[in-house]
């Protein structure tokens, strides 16, 4: 096995430590002197939707590069604030991530954070991360993750910075650490101080001209985030569920991320699931080889052991923990907006919206709507925002939303103030061991009930930036024409007439920023949707379009057709006014979920 393949815990890859030109004078025995170097300032630091995300030769070859932007983000951090403040740090385990932490560990140390929560051996989940940052106050946390991407050498590394509400980086705070960046000089680094993450407990370390100790506590990395799912959730009826006379064999693909130990620990030991229904548990590197995305074209273990017809539920996680994917028996799949919505039907079930009630739901605008139409029946509010988690944290935060969604395989609620995983599959769970059906009969009644939304997303992956951007300006110009909103497409025997066309813009209810170019989208006079979006959240290997096809389907006895048959008419009439192919060179997306 190659040193990338190993066990995370076994990596020794270390960063180049400090020029220790800037410090001559000699310090008493344990005594960590505090270091300033000098550097160069980078233009291409600028945060996308989920953090800096890069190749990761980039953050481990390039000089400087890594410690250019912890600076900036920790010098994004009011001074005031800053000093003596706690923060959380973890990782999804990925290749590079323990030499990172040792960096972000130095750090911290030097540009005076009092105090480092870190998960054992480094990792923690994105939840959990949200989860100890609310828990203990602290000012924010960072996380190491590329989320989906690929690991190992040749992966991608990222890097991702959330605030004291546990949620990601708001705009401003992201143009703030740009700016940063921009301009920066120097930065501060204790090169000597190492810690041990394999150790629980707390290390302390006298620093340089600093009052205080800098402290450091290797904490469980399940513990605080397994009370709070304890706290929303009737244990008791989910382990019913997965234990008793009938009970329900489940199927669980952690996929060599960093939910393995959180599956074995909730699901298994907690929760009484056969040892043997959780696989892929074993954090790797480089999460064994394949990209961690839990959709039916990176989980085909999980795809092909679900349609054996042995298990009646199974779920994959990402590399970090905040998306999922569901299927039934016989590999029946849930598409993330139909789940969504399942959820918001049946939140009920829960424990902890029976007490605190429902105040709202929200989606991203790419997300279908099927949302939608859950909340009119239950006369609550629906939000559509942007694509990003952090556009949900205003609404939750001011009392106005409890459960949101993405379609990119990511739900969550006011609990915390990121998508989460488990807590979605343990939603799905609570719905089961409630109404005491299967996941197919479960999402075929909810159509039956509010009509079914076919939805399909095309990804055209690492296009030329430069052929994207002008497609997309010259795709806007199309649909902003006047003569366009009355325009009709004929495909076959179907005839789709246009409604309106916009670029959506999103006006934040609570302190009214407003974030513009946030997708083109096509509404049709039946419902059906178009929607264009140029992706943030690659790597820098390239830009990413995004189709998304999306039509409401009330007949019941419609509700069996193949999606790709049902939206074959919207998906030409995308092809056509985007030519999308030929202005790519492209024959085909690289995915379709």
């Amino acid at each position: 096995m190659s040193s990338y393949r190993a066990v995370w815990t076994a990596q020794t890859q270390q960063c180049p430590v400090a020029d220790r030109s800037r410090h001559n004078s000699p310090l008493p025995s344990g005594i960590f002197p505090v270091l300033t170097v000098q550097t160069a300032p980078f233009e291409d630091q600028r945060p996308g939707t989920n953090g800096l995300r890069r190749k990761t030769a980039v953050f481990e070859g390039k000089k400087n590069y890594l410690q250019n932007y912890i600076q900036s983000v920790l010098s994004s951090i009011d001074l005031r604030d800053r000093q003596g403040c706690t923060m959380v740090v973890g990782c999804d385990g990925r290749y590079f991530s323990r030499a990172a932490t040792e960096v972000i560990v130095q750090m911290a140390a030097a540009n005076g954070i009092g105090r480092l929560v870190i998960g054992h051996n480094g990792l923690l989940s994105t939840p959990a991360v949200s989860c100890i940052i609310r828990k203990i106050k602290a000012i924010g946390g960072i996380i190491l993750t590329a989320s989906h991407n690929p690991g190992g050498p040749g992966g991608d590394f990222g890097i991702k910075f959330n605030v004291a509400n546990g949620g990601p980086s708001p705009d401003t705070v992201m143009e703030r650490i740009y700016q940063v960046s921009r301009t920066l000089e120097e930065y501060a680094i204790c090169p000597d101080l190492r810690i041990d993450l394999s150790r629980l407990g707390r290390q302390e370390f006298d620093l340089e001209n600093k009052f205080k100790p800098f402290r450091v506590e290797i904490v469980d990395s399940v513990d605080v985030y397994l009370q709070l799912l304890k706290n929303i959730f009737d244990f008791n009826a989910i382990k019913s569920l997965l234990t008793g006379p009938d009970q329900l064999k489940i199927h669980i693909d952690a996929m060599n991320g960093v939910m393995g130990p959180y599956v074995r620990r909730i699901l298994c030991d907690e929760l009484g699931a056969p040892a043997n229904s959780a696989v892929n548990c074993v954090p790797l590197e480089d999460f064994g080889g394949r990209p961690p995305e839990p959709n039916l074209t990176y989980a085909t273990s999980l795809v092909d052991a679900m349609k054996g017809g042995d298990f009646g539920f199974g779920a994959a996680f990402d590399a970090d923990g905040d998306r999922y994917m569901i299927l039934g028996e016989n590999g029946f799949f849930v598409n993330p907006s139909d789940s969504v919505a399942i959820m918001a039907a049946n939140l009920s079930t829960i424990p902890y919206f029976r007490q605190l009630g429902v105040k709202g739901f929200a989606r991203s605008m790419a997300t279908s709507t099927a949302l939608d139409r859950v909340a009119k029946a239950m006369k609550l509010s629906l939000y559509e925002t942007p694509t990003g988690w952090r556009y949900f944290g205003n609404l939750m935060d001011s009392g106005r939303c409890s459960l949101c969604g993405e379609e990119s395989f990511g739900t969550g609620s006011d609990h915390i103030r990121e998508k989460d995983g488990l807590w979605s599959v343990l939603v799905w769970l609570s719905i089961m061991a409630a109404r005491k059906q299967g996941v197919e009969q479960i999402v075929r009644e909810h159509w039956a009930k509010f009509g079914r939304n076919y939805f399909c997303r095309f990804d055209y992956e690492g296009l030329d930036p430069r052929a994207a951007f002008y497609l997309m300006k010259d795709l806007e110009s199309v649909i902003a024409d006047k003569a366009f909103t009355s325009q009709k497409f004929a495909v076959g025997d179907h005839i789709y007439s246009v409604e309106r066309a916009d670029n959506f813009e999103y006006i934040d209810p609570v302190d009214g920023t407003v974030a513009r170019n946030q997708g083109l989208r096509i509404v049709f006079t039946d419902a059906s949707r178009l929607v264009f979006r140029l992706s943030g959240s690659g790597a820098g290997t390239g830009a990413t379009i995004r189709i998304y096809a999306e039509s409401c389907e009330r007949d019941p006895e419609r509700h069996n057709r193949e999606t790709q048959v049902v939206l074959g008419p919207l998906i030409a009439i995308a092809l056509k006014i985007s030519n999308v192919h030929e202005r790519t060179g492209r024959r085909g997306p690289n995915i379709i979920t």
